[in-house]
């Protein structure tokens, strides 16, 4: 049973963002299902996969499907959910809520079980704007302890609230549409969206980054070597300054070596692919995939440079039904295709927020918006000002 991996372990320390939170008066009102060590898109869970609030016969999405979910249980308002490769994104648009996955940096990362420290984000999940942007005013700035961090410019996130998009200039990627496993329905709801902004006042350019295409790609060795040596370090790694966990090392050492064969499928094929990749091309893999990283943030700034945010569906389609889980667990390429959108912006770490922006056959579309680093504010006055503006659910 999966659940034994690690299930005596109780943390000793809070995230720096938990305590934050509770500085401020929040109060913890649920633990969430999610993904076992996060490799998934929605069935890996040893308490079953989440299901979608708007058709159980769906999936919430992963890895923060649960933080997805949970928002609309009444007593939940705000969520956190951690982001590689579109993890907090992706459940948001397939649940019909706000995600933000921050620039990188932004948000400390300290106290959470990380992937590869240059792709860790952490950031709000909610049903408004105003909680995410109210959220991420909590829980952004320096922390010392987290070596993900260098400079870190802070914004009065909920002051970009209620702007409006009056001359905003945004850039509709067309490689973000049409993609290999995008649905119709999904790229005319995001396009329609698009086009209601424009209503509103905003500049709505078609535009091209040829760059985008291969994107995704140059995050995988990163993220499947980066986590294959991670884990084989018992989740903590060495060389870096900042708070580590010793409770945490032992407890993720022990587990792997007495359990190991419990992991899920989807973290066993990470585990065995990076370890490969090292032993056959040495890390040369990893070190061009990070070199190449510097690439596709240039293309993205030089694209924000001629507009205020880029836009593009978050994911290239709705949420699949539970009976497919099988088959997108061991299909990298699908799961490749899924985060097509995504998985960019957490090599280059642009902020990139989803808004809920229409509904097809009763499932959620999601918006994505992509800013310049530490402008995350002008995603939430864009997403605000199409919120305020339209009922998705009906649009």
């Amino acid at each position: 049973n999966a659940s034994l991996v690690m299930e005596d372990f109780v943390a000793d320390t809070d995230a720096t963002i938990v305590t934050r939170l509770l500085d401020e008066g929040a109060e913890i009102a649920a633990l969430l299902n999610l993904e076992n060590f996060s490799f998934s898109v929605g069935n890996t869970s040893t308490f079953g996969p989440v299901l979608n609030p708007h058709n159980p016969e769906h999936i919430a999405g992963g890895s923060s499907g649960g933080s997805g979910a949970a928002l609309y249980y009444d007593e939940i308002d705000i969520t956190i959910g951690g982001d590689q490769g579109g993890s907090i994104r992706i459940p948001a648009s397939w649940c019909g809520v706000v995600g933000l996955k921050p620039t990188h940096g932004l948000v400390p990362y300290t106290g959470i079980f990380g992937i590869d420290q240059t792709i860790d984000h952490t950031g709000p999940m909610a049903r408004t704007v105003a909680d995410a942007a109210l959220t991420l005013e909590v829980i952004a700035g320096k922390d010392p302890m987290d070596p993900r961090q260098g400079e870190v410019h802070v914004q009065p996130y909920t002051e970009f609230l209620g702007r409006g998009v009056d001359g905003i200039r945004i850039g509709v990627v067309s490689e973000g549409f049409g993609r290999a496993a995008s649905e119709p329905d999904v790229d005319a709801a995001v396009r329609k969206a698009l086009g209601h902004l424009g209503e509103l006042g905003a500049d709505i350019v078609e535009m091209s980054v040829p760059e985008h295409i291969d994107a995704v790609a140059i995050g995988w060795p990163i993220l499947i070597e980066g986590a294959a040596a991670l884990i084989a370090a018992n989740g903590m790694g060495y060389h870096w300054q900042g708070l580590y966990n010793p409770a945490l090392v032992e407890s993720v050492g022990k587990s792997l070596r007495a359990q190991g064969n419990d992991l899920p499928p989807s973290l066993k094929l990470v585990l065995l692919t990076g370890t490969y990749m090292r032993q056959k091309y040495h890390g040369s893999m990893y070190a061009k995939a990070q070199n190449l990283r510097r690439v596709a943030r240039a293309a993205y700034d030089r694209a924000l440079e001629q507009f205020d945010v880029l836009a593009m569906p978050t994911s290239p389609m709705k949420a699949p039904r539970e009976d497919e889980l099988g088959v997108l667990n061991t299909d990298l390429y699908r799961v490749m295709e899924i985060a097509g959108n995504t998985a960019p912006f957490d090599t280059t770490g642009h902020p990139a927020l989803t808004v809920p922006c229409g509904k097809s056959e009763g499932l959620p579309v999601g918006l994505m918006l992509v800013g310049k680093h530490f402008d995350d504010g002008k995603l939430f006055q864009v997403a605000h000002a199409f919120e305020q503006n339209v009922n998705w659910e009906t649009f």
